[in-house]
């Protein structure tokens, strides 16, 4: 499911967060993939066992989301549900072929029990 990036929020000390919030980090369960649709385009969060991280929604090896893909929450790694390409959470690197160029990772972070990006 597609989700609009929510506005921004403040900090726990008041100033304004500079990224958009996402979702709460208990909207998404240990291995859960969600899309949302921001500025840079749609992107993946992803929250696997070394935390919450994100990419940008779109197979290197053809133009297909990634969030319609299986998350391997032990190795922080999500799997194009097209081809079968996985690709790593960490830093984008394609770890099985046919996929042979990374795709980018979005910077998120995560604050008071709130993810942004």
């Amino acid at each position: 499911m597609t989700r609009p990036a929510a506005l921004r929020s403040p900090r726990r000390d008041g100033r304004e967060h500079p990224a958009l919030r996402l979702c709460a980090t208990g909207d998404l369960e240990l291995g859960q993939v969600r899309r949302f649709e921001t500025d840079a385009g749609p992107i993946a969060l992803v929250h696997c066992e070394s935390g919450f991280r994100a990419l940008l929604d779109v197979c290197s090896h053809e133009d297909y989301p990634l969030s319609e893909g299986e998350v391997f929450a032990d190795v922080c790694e999500i799997e194009c549900l097209r081809h079968g390409s996985t690709f790593s959470l960490l830093d984008g690197s394609p770890q099985s072929l046919p996929a042979t160029q990374s795709v980018q990772v979005v910077p998120i972070e995560v604050d008071s029990g709130e993810v942004f990006g």
